[in-house]
């Protein structure tokens, strides 16, 4: 599929590689926290979950196209499956209400990852890191991102959505994670606005709290309606951003900041 002649995953990774860019820059230029266990070993255990998580879904795609989002909606588009194969809305609309609802939808996903063990067992791996920075935000159990896909699809083919839609939701999920995971001081005149519709990095590091109510909360990863909406909104942590605990109170050691660690924690008893 090209969008405006740009082959999409080209178009994703360009997107992806820009605010990657522009993230790790504003975090050297304007930190927020001292990082306790620095970049090194982390960066290289985190960018290389990517790597598997990117290799996930390119299996699932190989397996079958159905099984990653944008196969889905090409999918639904040419049987007429889905809500919006139904309902004629302008494009624009369509689109629109398209991201809002899969936005929704991981919001959901996200509380469900908190509350049912067994998921919790893969997502916590993305919790372990002793620091929160802009690779934070892609540090996924492959196993998690495999589930994570198939549930998108579910959605995708109860709505049908155009696939222009679903591509523009990916990317903006993508650097949405990037964005409100970032090591960044925004100041607060542009943090109270930004953040009455979208997560922001102040907003989003309280969820990465060792403190168990406030490590529940603040579930959005892009828009931060949901959260005020179903009362999981924590507006600041009550250590402060810059004495709080980032991370597992059980696992404040080297172990997350290793590849093999991260990925076998799943599977440890505790």
């Amino acid at each position: 599929m090209t969008i405006a002649g740009i082959p999409e995953p080209v178009l994703r990774f360009s997107a992806f590689a820009g605010v990657f860019l522009v993230m790790a820059v504003l975090e050297l230029l304007i930190p927020k926290r001292e990082l306790s266990a620095g970049r090194g070993s982390r960066w290289l255990t985190n960018l290389s979950l990517v790597g598997l998580g990117i290799a996930t879904t390119r299996v699932l795609a190989i397996v079958a196209q159905p099984l990653v989002a944008v196969g889905a909606a090409m999918v639904a588009e040419a049987n007429g499956w889905g809500l919006f194969n139904l309902v004629a809305l302008p494009v624009g609309a369509e689109i629109v209400a398209a991201v809002i609802i899969l936005d929704f939808a991981v919001w959901l996903q996200h509380v469900a990852s908190h509350i049912i063990p067994v998921l919790w067992r893969f997502h916590r791996m993305h919790h372990a890191d002793v620091d929160i920075d802009v690779t934070t935000g892609l540090r996924f159990h492959p196993v998690e991102i495999a589930l994570s896909m198939v549930y998108k699809v579910v959605w995708v083919l109860l709505l049908g959505p155009a696939v222009i839609a679903v591509v523009i939701f990916e990317v903006v999920l993508n650097a949405s994670a990037m964005f409100n995971h970032a090591n960044v001081a925004l100041p607060a005149w542009l943090d109270r606005p930004l953040r009455l519709a979208v997560v922001t990095p102040d907003m989003h590091r309280v969820h990465h709290s060792t403190v168990q109510r406030e490590h529940d909360t603040n579930y959005g990863f892009n828009l931060s309606v949901w959260d005020r909406m179903f009362g999981t909104y924590t507006d600041q942590p009550a250590g402060g951003h810059l004495g709080m605990t980032i991370g597992l109170a059980q696992y404040q050691e080297a172990g997350p900041t290793r590849i093999g660690w991260s990925l076998l924690l799943p599977f440890r008893r505790k």
